[in-house]
This record gives structure tokens, sequence and C-alpha cells, in this order.
């Protein structure tokens, strides 16, 4: 665990982690996102900034709760493909 002179020296230093996330806009207004890689991960908004900005949140707590369980952080493994379907 970090210490205050960690702090005061600069000494702590942060991995940044990239994920995808998918937004929805909601019938009743305002927009739903998930992040698929990790399963639970979901926020709100009202406008897309909000969302985005609720959902990376969502993602800093999912991690943190990760690590504080001891488990390993969830590399994103995610293949985005469009399909076609005839009705």
């Amino acid at each position: 665990m970090p210490t205050l002179q960690d702090y005061a020296g600069g000494a702590v230093s942060m991995t940044t982690h990239r994920y995808t996330i998918s937004l929805e806009r909601q019938p009743d207004g305002g927009f739903h996102a998930f992040c698929p890689a990790l399963r639970g991960c979901h926020s709100q908004g009202d406008s897309i900034d909000e969302t985005v900005d609720n959902i990376r949140e969502a993602i800093e707590a999912f991690l943190e709760s990760v690590e504080a369980h001891g488990e390993p952080i969830p590399r994103e493994d995610l293949l985005i493909r469009p399909v076609e379907v005839a009705l």
C-alpha cells in the first residue's frame, strides 16, 4: 500500500487500461453504457458525455474491486463484427 511519502514524492505509478464500451440510446431519453469485457459493469446518463464519464467511473470501481480481491485485471479479448440476417 502506498504511503503519504510515495504520493508526495510522485513515486506512485498508475497503469492505464483500455476497454471498449457500448452505448445504447434509451427509449425514455438518455443512454445506457456497458463494458463487454467486464461482466456486470453498466452505467447510464442523460447525454453521451455524461454516460461516458459515468461508465469510466464504473470501470474504475470495478477494477479497484478486482484488485482488492486479489484477482487479475481482466484483459479485453473482444471481437466486433456485424452480422446480416434476412427475414
